[in-house]
This record gives C-alpha cells, structure tokens and sequence, in this order.
C-alpha cells in the first residue's frame, strides 16, 4: 500500500480506491454527463465513454463553480497534473502532466498551438481563465496525432461559443484579497445559421510580495529572486476573445476565433522586475461533408507570444521574447461502416521569434502527416495512429501509438495502450549565443498504460497505471558549457479519479501516486526524484445542494518534492482547506463566495516563492436567458 505524508495529514491510496469503489454502489436517477463529447484525444468528436484515452474535461460550469481567476488554480488537484506557481496570480507558472518537463506539454487554444518557441513553454499564467468556455486534459503520449511537444499529453483550451437562440448578454464581477477586482461580460447572437459572440474581461490585483529569497552577500550567494523586497507584486490583464461562425448544414460550416490577452505583472528580482505580455490566437476552421461518411476539416491559425522585461521602468539588454507560430491542417475523416473510422491528415507550422538576442536562426518550419484508425468489434476498441513529422531544424521523426479496451458489461471497461513520442529542441537550445548546441537530437519517450473505469447512472470511477521511458533528455553540460542529449528519465504512476450523486449530495475525488526519477546512467543524480514533482497529490471536493443555494468543501493535498536535481532544496508537503458557497435567488442571478486555504497553511510550489495565504474572493454573476 502506498502512502504519503502532507501538512501533517496522512493519505492513503487505498482510502482512495475504497472511496472510488464505493461510488460505483450508488444508483440514482440523474444523469453524469456520459454523453460528454471531447475531440483533443482522436482529433474526432468521441464521447468519455468511447474515448480509451485518459481524458478529463472541464466545461462552463465546472469552471464557474471552482470560483477561479487563474488556469493555475484551475488545474490544482487534477489527476495526473502538478502545478509549480513563483508566487501568485500573474507570475511564472509550469505545470507538468504525469511528470513530464512543462515544455514537453503541447497546449492549444481552439486548435491553435500557444507558447514561445525560444523557450518551449507556455506562459499558463497570462491564458484568461474568463474567456475560456472548455477545457480538454488528455494524459499521455500524444505525438502520433500532434507530432512535437505531446510527451506527456495535451491541453486543449477552446474559447466560449454562443449556445442559445436569439441575443444573450452575460455579465460577472469579482473581488477579493490584495484588491483584486475582475469584471467582464460577454453578448451572444445565435440567428438563422449564424453564431457570433463577443466577450471582455479586466483582472488586476495588487498582489503580495512574491519571493522570500535572499541578496547575495560576500559569503552567500543568493537564491531565489536575489533580494530583499517587501513590495506587493502586482498583476493586471486586459482580455478578449470573438467568435463567428455560420452553419451552412448539420454537417458544413466555418467559424473564426479571436483571443487576446495582454498586461503586466510586477515581481522582485534584482536584474528585472517587471514584466509586459501579449498572448493571442486567431483561427478560421471549416467543415464539409461531401458525401455522408466522409467529413472533412481545415484550419488556419496563428498565435503569437511576446513577452518584455524590464527594471523599474528601464530595459536591460535581451529581455525581449517574441514568438509567432502560423499554422494549417487539413482532415478528411472516412466512416468506413458504423464505429470504423479512419482518418488521413497534415500539419504545416512555421515557428518565427524575434528575440533580442542574436540567433543565427529564427525560424523554422515542420510538416507532418498522420493517420488514425479507429475501430469497435463487438466489446473491443481498437485505436492505431501513426505520424511523420519533417522539421527543418533537426530531421525526420516518426511516432505511433496504438489502443485497446475491451467492454466487460455496459459500464466497465478494461484499456491498454502504448506509445512513442517526441519533443524538439527550442531555439534557446539550438542557437541562443554562446550557449546553443545546433547537432542536439529531438527528445523521445516510450510509454505504457493500463487501466479500468466505470460509468454508472449517478458515479463514475477509473484507475490508470502507466510506465514511461525518456530518452536523450536535454540539460546542460557544464564542461562543454552548452547544452546535450544526455539526461535519461523513468516515470511511473497511477491515477485514481471517481464522482457520484446521491440526492441532493455530489463527491468528487482524485489521487494521484508519481514515482519520477532521473535514470541517467553515471550522473550524481541517478535514482533522484525530478524536480517539483510530488510523488503524491490529492483532492476531494462534497457539495450539498440546498434549494437556492450550494455549499461545498474542498481539500488539496500534495506530498513533499525537491527543488533541484540533487534533492537537496525540499519543498514541504502541504494540504489546503478551501470552503465555496453559491445563492441563486433567481434563475438569472448567482452570488459566489469562496475563503481559499482556511487554515493560512505556508506553502511553496516553488522554493522562496511563497503561495497566498488564507484569502476571499467574491463574485456576482449574471445569467438572463436570451432575448
């Protein structure tokens, strides 16, 4: 049995096996959502039930109940994700799915690929967690559908869309600790074949002072942020997003997205302190259907990332990181007969950046074409998928993947899937002056998976165990003083996740066991746990249900983890008590309270970069049906 020890509480799996069985027991007459469609895991619409990825799928009102003003927050206690934060709202922010590096996660906004090419990540923190409608977790190798960047998984975040007839008009306000203030609204017009929406929102808080590091002295030599300042860290994004789309059939139609988000977001530190950002997606996506069992999708799209440091209102040199990804893809998906799906498709994305430094390179261009079958034989499902990716920067790569479930009875169902995957190396890593190593090879994985859900009437639970394989990992080399393929990595982990309603009652938990280790034979940190990663995390959330107004409870938990690669900078376990509540004395008003680690537990996600202490956030939210 495994255990871990957090903030003094003691958590078991098995507790969490025995809460999840127990679930499956209860039968009610209200409906859980099994008819959920998600797209991110096949690149095709699929029910939960139908999709043998490990999926999780956070829709509107999943986003609103959690009472969140960040993506950051959003994602805290989700099986399979761990969330690193330097301090607050608005500052840096990784997140790593099933132990992967956070620049081995490809994150989309309506199909579009986010993030900066120079560094590889994305900037989570300046996504508008108000624009956002959807959200699609996918848990596990993904490169056979995505090519680069889909090591641990896929995070598909679409935009809100216009549902009902006729014009809505939609408005929320929001306050809370530190003076933090959000306000938004958003109108919506669905005529006739024609949707169209547009949405704004405005979040600024004062913040609190977002490191406890210390100045370097004669003897000392720093850590964290590297000085001592007392000054709140501030934070401020301005957003919006647009849809427009026309249905021409059930079956053809166009839309174009539009998302921005833009501000600035103070933090300590000695080199800069301040920190400017524009996050934007812009897409056009069809549909047509020539003939009934063939369906056809294209898309084009651009995201652009651009962030600029300064020092109290003066630049420094190389503070600028400026990315513009342009992107094409075109679908046909071919129904062969009833559930026998295959699918034939390409990828174009041309990577541009403009940083301040001088690279020898700044852009890049990658194509790809894949192919999926999909298929179910009586009980049994079968998903194959294969992928070539062509990059200017590094070659040829080849991945594929392939999935089993068999049904049982009506309501579980046995998995088991295995797959390769790939990241490339970003600019910095290729070509940044003086450091970049332009022979380094892309980084691979091997990865396995078992597992076993039930979806009842009124509970649901899945039990997934997985066993990964990372290959040429990219780290520095200290003699060579660049960068090289050396590192090696095993992580292994097992994910419990399980719902219920019963009356007016509803349960949610999740937990999550992660055993990441750097494998790198000769290293000082062979056998080490990988930074940042607990090997234990954790959340239960019970609701009841009272007439006008809804009452929750939820508690995070996560296990101790490390720093540094040497495991010798710990960071603490910690667990957090968050109580939320909701009145709805009409059917077009909703007042939210939340109070946020009740207990004012002290924690770090990230060392010297301390999370908020017990905090309040009130918001009012207006909802009338259309005109």
């Amino acid at each position: 049995m495994f255990s871990l020890r957090a903030g003094g509480f003691v958590v078991s799996l098995s507790v969490v096996l025995c809460s999840i069985s127990a679930q499956a027991e209860i039968s009610a007459s209200t409906d859980s959502g099994l008819e959920e469609v998600t797209v991110t895991a096949t690149r095709t619409p699929n029910t939960l039930a139908d999709t043998l990825a490990s999926v999780t799928v956070l829709n509107q009102q999943d986003i609103e109940l959690r009472q969140v003003l960040s993506l950051q927050d959003l994602f805290v206690g989700e099986a399979g994700l761990q969330v690193s934060n330097n301090g607050g709202p608005g500052k840096a922010t990784s997140v790593y799915v099933r132990g992967a590096n956070a620049d081995q996660i490809l994150v989309l906004v309506d199909g579009v690929r986010m993030g900066s090419a120079t560094i590889g990540t994305t900037s989570f923190q300046y996504l508008p967690v108000d624009q956002f409608g959807r959200v699609e977790i996918v848990r596990g190798p993904l490169s056979s559908l995505y090519g680069s960047e889909a090591m641990g998984g896929v995070i598909q975040i679409f935009t809100q869309r216009p549902t009902t007839d006729g014009l809505t008009v939609q408005a929320d306000a929001s306050y809370g600790s530190h003076e933090t203030s959000s306000y938004g609204g958003r109108a919506d017009v669905v005529s006739d074949g024609l949707t169209f929406g547009l949405s704004g929102s405005n979040l600024t808080s004062n913040g609190y002072a977002d490191c406890t590091g210390a100045p370097p002295t004669a003897t000392f030599g720093g850590a964290g942020c590297y000085v001592d300042d007392a000054r709140p860290d501030g934070y401020h994004n301005v957003s919006s997003s647009a849809h427009l789309g026309y249905h021409f059939s059930d079956t053809d139609d166009i839309e174009a997205t539009f998302m921005r988000s833009e501000g600035g977001t103070r933090y300590a530190g000695d080199y800069t302190d301040h920190e400017s950002f524009v996050e934007q997606e812009a897409s056009v996506a069809g549909h047509w259907s020539p003939i009934a069992a063939l369906r056809i999708t294209a898309q084009v799209g651009q995201s652009h990332d651009n962030e600029f440091d300064t020092l109290d209102g003066v630049e420094p040199p190389g503070n600028l990181l400026d990315t513009t990804r342009n992107t094409a893809s075109l679908q046909a998906d071919w129904t062969i007969v009833p559930k026998q799906i295959v699918t034939l498709g390409t990828d174009y994305l041309k990577d541009t950046i403009a940083d301040d430094a001088d690279f020898p390179v700044t852009s890049r261009r990658i194509s790809g074409v894949f192919g999926e079958y999909q298929g179910t034989f009586g009980p049994q499902q079968l998903a194959v998928s294969l992928r070539h990716d062509d990059n200017t920067q590094y070659g040829d790569k080849t991945t594929g993947s392939a999935a089993w479930g068999y049904h049982f009875a009506d309501t579980m169902r046995v998995t088991a899937s295995y797959g390769t995957a790939f990241q490339a190396p970003s600019f910095d890593d290729l070509y940044y002056p003086y450091y970049g190593n332009p022979s380094l090879k892309p980084e691979t994985s091997h990865s396995v998976e078992v597992g076993v859900d039930q979806r009842l009437q009124s509970a649901h639970w899945s039990l997934r165990a997985y066993d990964t394989l990372y290959h040429n990992l990219i780290s520095y080399d200290a003699a060579f003083f660049a960068p090289e393929n050396t590192d090696e990595a095993r992580i292994r982990g097992i994910e419990a996740q399980g719902g219920m309603i019963w009356g007016a009652w509803t349960a949610d938990i999740t937990g999550t066991l992660l055993d990441a280790k750097d494998r790198t034979p000769g290293s000082f940190e062979y056998d080490d746990q990988l930074p940042r990663r607990a090997r234990g995390t954790g959340r239960l959330e019970v609701a009841r249900q009272f007439q006008q107004v809804r009452a929750a409870v939820r508690y995070n938990l996560s296990g101790p983890s490390y720093d540094d690669l040497a495991n010798t900078e710990r960071l603490g376990g910690w667990s957090t008590v968050d109580t939320l509540a909701e009145w709805t004395p009409t059917t077009h008003w909703a007042v939210q309270a939340k109070v946020a680690n009740v207990t004012g537990h002290r924690y770090q996600t990230a060392m010297y970069y301390p999370q908020d202490e017990r905090n309040f956030l009130v918001t009012v939210r207006y909802r009338p049906a259309s005109f």
